[in-house]
């Protein structure tokens, strides 16, 4: 904060807050603002009702508030005349505005300024969670190469795969993806009451939260024998995704990793069909920095935790992508994610 100059750190709803203090606000219409100045002691302001949820361990202290008070005013005091803020990203517009109107003359910056570049380098015990909630979703993947998925709905396994996370240890499920055939070809289809029949692909792409930290996996399946020309696809996609994840070293840059990737794609002919970034930055939120895309001139450290994702999507036919979790180490990249890479054929 100092380095930067700003003068106080405002949290409130998002990933932030609970990775400073072990508290995750509920998105409510009550506003809870965490206010740590750089020089100060730092404050929770929160709702009387939500206080009993905060975990006190002496390093804030806690401010309830009535619901006849005025949160923003309360935030506002404890402001005071500093003239620089770092505001949490995920903050309720409408809480913003409120404080630029009581405190005018406040310059306000994103707050992933100070804190992204801390939590995009994972500590040891960090990655002992991601590591723990991808071996979670390896044995889900793992486990669905037995199901029949023929006369299902993409509805009915977008379930299973949920129920399947909860059983494993998530305390929630941030998505399951579930495209079948033509579907897929939009990288996050919302699942729906098609039924799958054999001949076809199915993308399953899923992931949650398990002790605080998340997990991400995509898996394709083939209702029996996939076509050669299909097969023949899938392995080029193979050969990407290895690609960007030896590329995925201490050192490289998101963009560089992206451009191996994608040039293996394109070397195929499946250039134009690969339409989103290689990869995103885990952690506390399912996306997070760094961002492995063009235009991002950052090199990885140890530490930086990602996915890496490449994808093939052909409109009115298939779509097909394969994703692992991955960390940059000073001994190489390190996969998190270790359930079979191959097209699974199921019933």
């Amino acid at each position: 904060m100092h380095e930067l100059g700003v003068d106080v750190l405002l949290l409130s709803t998002g990933a932030d807050l609970p990775y400073l203090t072990g508290y995750e606000a509920m998105p409510l219409e009550r506003l809870t603002m965490f206010v740590l100045p750089g020089d100060g002691d730092a404050e929770l302001v929160v709702p009387r009702l939500e206080a009993p949820r905060v975990v006190e361990d002496g390093a804030f202290a806690i401010v309830s508030w009535e619901e006849h008070d005025d949160p923003i005013a309360l935030v506002a005091a404890r402001i005071g005349g500093l003239r620089s803020a770092a505001i949490g990203d995920q903050t309720w517009g409408r809480f913003v505005l409120e404080l630029q109107q009581a405190l005018p003359a406040l310059e306000m910056r994103s707050a992933a300024d100070v804190l992204a570049p801390l939590r995009a380098v994972k500590d040891a015990n960090e990655l002992v969670a991601l590591a723990a909630a991808a071996e979670a979703v390896d044995a889900v993947a793992g486990s669905m190469r037995d199901e029949r998925f023929a006369g299902r709905t993409e509805l009915d396994i977008h379930r299973e795969l949920v129920d399947r996370m909860m059983a494993v240890g998530h305390r929630r499920a941030n998505f399951a993806i579930v495209a079948a055939g033509s579907n897929a070809a939009s990288p996050h289809h919302e699942p729906t009451e098609r039924v799958i029949v054999p001949g076809e692909l199915v993308l399953c792409d899923f992931g949650g939260v398990m002790d605080g930290y998340c997990s991400d996996i995509t898996r394709m399946f083939a209702v029996g024998e996939a076509p050669a020309d299909v097969r023949e696809t899938y392995d080029v996609l193979v050969a990407a995704q290895e690609a960007g994840v030896r590329a995925a070293t201490v050192g490289s840059t998101g963009a560089e990793v992206d451009a191996v990737t994608r040039r293996v794609l394109a070397d195929a002919g499946h250039g134009e069909a690969f339409i989103h970034r290689t990869g995103h930055g885990i952690g506390a939120e399912a996306h997070e920095d760094p961002y492995l895309v063009a235009g991002n001139d950052a090199p990885l450290v140890a530490g930086n935790a990602f996915s890496i994702e490449p994808g093939i999507y052909v409109e009115q036919r298939f779509g097909m992508r394969l994703e692992d979790i991955v960390v940059a180490t000073d001994s190489g990249p390190r996969r998190l994610n270790h359930a079979p890479r191959d097209l699974a054929v199921v019933a």
